[in-house]
């Protein structure tokens, strides 16, 4: 297995408000671990409960008794997001901060998801599939009819969340089970990649490119030539 992470601030924002977490190896009951968080708040709010949630999150899954997979990444959602409202609590600078959370961990051929926000998982291979739900309000609207997909892309309230890990006491994740196929590749993103790059474009970066590393470097050099409006983070996972 192989597997590449890289975050940067992009080309508007002051500071860089996701963060990226891999592990190759076992980490608590888990065989791997890969997990993307896009903050969100003030100045030092977002980058602080981006950091603390992936942090503590791991930390949590580390310390979980539990054998089954998705019984310890969904109490340690519900943990993390309980402790991430204590940590608002310390301070005024802290207050109303939050973060997306999508975890994925692998055992075999099963992948195994954990999504909180709009950060997303695709399945890559001859077609790129998002196996995650945006909990955005614009989702809401197209599942609803209201609007199509393209119109969602350049809707006003596109980053309107309406699930985060900080935003309310009780928040659980919604959570996906995946039979890999052979040539299958993961990519985890932060909003700040497919705002910026639509998914027919990632699909032929990743197809094209010569490896991993260089798909990765090509896909956030593309969104910051597209205007890089927002912090962009990729984890391309090769099983």
């Amino acid at each position: 297995m192989k597997a590449v992470a890289l975050t940067d601030k992009g080309l508007e924002r002051p500071v860089n408000q996701d963060y990226v977490y891999v592990n190759l190896d076992e980490v608590g009951s888990l065989p791997n671990l890969f997990i993307v968080a896009d903050g969100m708040g003030g100045h030092k709010a977002g980058d602080t409960a981006s950091k603390y949630t992936v942090e503590t999150f791991t930390s949590l899954i580390n310390q979980s008794e539990s054998k089954d997979p998705i019984l310890a990444i969904s109490n340690s959602v519900i943990r993390v997001n309980r402790m991430l409202l204590e940590k608002a609590s310390e301070s005024e600078d802290y207050d109303g901060m939050g973060t997306t959370l999508v975890v994925a961990t692998i055992s075999g051929d099963r992948l195994r998801v954990a999504n909180v926000g709009d950060s997303r998982l695709y399945i890559v291979n001859d077609d790129i599939v998002q196996i995650t739900r945006d909990h955005s309000l614009v989702e809401e609207m197209v599942q609803l009819g209201q609007i199509n997909r393209q119109e969602a892309r350049n809707h006003e309230k596109k980053n309107y969340i309406t699930r985060a890990i900080g935003g309310c006491e009780d928040v659980e994740a919604e959570m996906f089970s995946v039979d890999l196929k052979k040539n299958d590749k993961i990519l985890m993103c932060s909003d700040g990649l497919t705002n910026m790059v639509e998914d027919k474009d990632v699909l032929d970066i990743i197809n094209k490119s010569d490896s991993i590393e260089d798909a990765a470097r090509t896909l956030v050099d593309t969104a910051n030539r597209n205007g890089g409006k927002d912090n962009i983070s990729v984890i391309i996972v090769e099983p």
